[in-house]
């Protein structure tokens, strides 16, 4: 990765290129961002550090220690309904959300980097993507190669699909 890519300006001018985000590819086929400022660590752990739990949603992958902290890890692609992960996987890339007090764990295909964008470059996601994604996103951002998810951490962490009832 190009370290000069990568690099986040805390301060915030005119001048400043936008808000940064986290770059992912939830799936083989769809590229996604997260705010940072919803991003506590993106981190690479072994499978055996997660222990699955019974009786829970198909997305909940189980439970992790993360900075002597147990949290839930979550496949967000099958939570998105879109294609799932591997099962056969060693290791999983973890993104850390913090929303509130409330921390989650979101596994992803890859994770990509930073990238900075500017609000008015967020369009509206209804008719770009399925119907069944927009409760989840702030919106999109079409690029020439790929149109990126812009996915709302709030929605996700307080989704009632992550509710075992």
């Amino acid at each position: 990765m190009n370290s000069s890519n990568n690099t986040l300006n805390a301060q915030s001018s005119p001048q400043n290129l936008g808000d940064g985000y986290i770059k992912f590819q939830l799936n083989q086929q769809t590229a996604a961002i997260l705010s940072m400022k919803h991003t506590q660590e993106a981190i690479i752990v072994p499978v055996e550090s997660v222990t699955s739990m019974p009786n829970m949603p198909a997305c909940i992958v189980g439970l992790m220690n993360w900075r002597s902290r147990i949290i839930w890890i979550v496949d967000l692609p099958r939570m998105l309904n879109l294609e799932s992960l591997s099962s056969r996987l060693r290791q999983y890339n973890v993104i850390v959300v913090r929303v509130e007090s409330m921390l989650l764990g979101l596994v992803v295909q890859e994770i990509k980097g930073t990238a900075k964008f500017l609000s008015d470059e967020i369009c509206s996601p209804i008719g770009q993507v399925a119907s069944s994604l927009v409760p989840y996103l702030n919106g999109c951002i079409i690029q020439q190669s790929e149109t990126l998810l812009v996915l709302d951490a709030q929605s996700i962490v307080h989704s009632s699909i992550l509710r075992s009832d």
